[in-house]
């Protein structure tokens, strides 16, 4: 299995990351995608990558975090891009839910790590919290420019935004929240999404799935969700598993197989 999101420099695995690895890799995890939420986290993240064989890793900037990074440039991230270990740009996208950076920050620091992805020919990683309409607006009139691959990542969008996402050749990954009893509109709009569109993800040390909703994260956790969309489309976890980490490959090419 590939864990496509997990925040792994987070405070919360400081104490015990080895041990959380190898749970993990004890469940059969064997691809990580480390994700960078703030560029100057990105030299903590690229270590754990260059430091592990089955790790990968991300750069970008998160939307809660744009208002420290707008002098930023598309020229930077496309420097950090071409590291062997970096094989997506983001996470990025707009957050209007905290408004922790304002709005035209957020769609600056959007449209930046858009033009490093269609540079650098890396998928893009988007976040997107209540902002669905103007992030199919804003990634649909970059197309318009040159293509890129994308990601919504942990989607709980709604049916529009993935409408317009598939109609750009868009993944999306599901996360714990799809094994939520509460989360049926998420599961209405995940079953519409075909399964060579849908990649698996922890988002660590968020989100954790039923039966562990609740407590710390981590990527031992997978096969949970993979259970919650094998349930979705009545098929076996091997099927799931097989079916995402394909499409995972298949998206974030750059990673050596």
């Amino acid at each position: 299995m590939f864990d496509t999101h997990v925040n792994l420099h987070a405070e919360a695995f400081k104490a015990d990351r080895e041990e959380v690895l190898a749970r993990a890799r004890e469940t059969g995890i064997r691809r990580f995608l480390a994700i960078c939420d703030r560029f100057d986290n990105y030299p903590a993240v690229k270590a754990i990558a260059d430091a592990n064989d089955d790790i990968w890793n991300t750069v970008g900037v998160h939307p809660h975090h744009a208002k420290d990074f707008q002098d930023l440039t598309v020229e930077d991230l496309i420097r950090a891009a071409g590291d062997p270990f970096t094989v997506a740009i983001g996470e990025t996208g707009l957050d209007f839910h905290y408004g922790y950076s304002a709005k035209a920050e957020q769609i600056a620091n959007f449209r930046r790590h858009i033009a490093a992805a269609r540079e650098t020919g890396l998928p893009l990683v988007v976040h997107t919290r209540e902002a669905d309409s103007l992030t199919a607006d804003i990634l649909e009139d970059e197309y318009k420019n040159g293509p890129f691959g994308i990601l919504l990542h942990c989607y709980t969008g709604g049916q529009e935004l993935a409408d317009r996402g598939l109609a750009l050749g868009a993944y999306f990954s599901v996360s714990g929240i799809l094994s939520f009893k509460n989360a049926k509109d998420v599961r209405a709009v995940i079953s519409t999404i075909p399964l060579e569109r849908i990649i698996l993800e922890t988002d660590c040390p968020y989100l954790a799935p039923v039966p562990y909703r609740g407590r710390r994260n981590e990527p031992a956790y997978l096969p949970y969700v993979a259970d919650a969309l094998a349930a979705l489309h009545d098929k076996s976890r091997e099927e799931i598993t097989s079916i995402c980490e394909d499409n995972a490959l298949t998206l974030f090419n750059k990673v050596d197989i």
